[in-house]
């Protein structure tokens, strides 16, 4: 199973504002052209997301997942909303236990998104690929999108694309050999 983040940060290291809000994301992502996200979200098979994440996904117009399954992480949530029943599960447990699940169970393309559930997936040694579209704009503060870590997590750099409004696009392997 392939283990993928695909995310968005300011140029300082922060997916969103402290207070969770994405206004300077939105409005400097360029709506033409393509990122690659689309190309990546073909080759994935589950969506994991923590609760701050599925939060902020709950006030988007549209359900952006349709036929994909999604698991959200959270140890306070008690149940999904009615809509999504059938669409989103929920997983209290720890991370290893969840991608052993999936694993076992045939998923092939995983894509983990969400400030702490990305950080989670990379301290269990988890994600195999990190792409990080970064957004030329100082926000000051925010949420990291990479926090502590007990050791030196070394990359080996596979990509960089520039794209239009000055975005840069790198991905990243998380395992040197290969």
């Amino acid at each position: 199973m392939k283990t993928s983040v695909f995310i968005a940060c300011s140029l300082d290291g922060f997916i969103a504002r402290e207070d969770g809000n994405l206004d300077w994301l939105m409005s400097r992502t360029p709506v033409d052209g393509e990122n690659g996200y689309d190309t990546f979200m073909a080759g994935i098979d589950v969506i994991v997301m923590g609760r701050n994440t599925f939060e902020t996904v709950l006030g988007f117009e549209d359900w952006p997942y349709e036929g994909k399954r999604v698991v959200v992480l959270s140890r306070a949530m008690d149940d999904m909303p009615a809509s999504l029943q059938g669409k989103v599960q929920l997983h209290r447990g720890p991370v290893r236990a969840l991608y052993d699940s999936l694993a076992a169970n045939g998923c092939r393309g995983l894509y983990v998104d969400g400030g702490l559930t990305v950080q989670s997936f990379i301290r269990e040694d988890l994600v195999d690929e990190l792409t990080v579209t970064t957004i030329p704009i100082l926000l000051g503060a925010g949420i990291p999108l990479f926090g502590h870590t007990s050791r030196d997590i070394p990359l080996r750099l596979m990509g960089t694309r520039q794209l239009p409004g000055g975005l840069v696009q790198n991905t990243y392997a998380t395992r040197l050999i290969g």
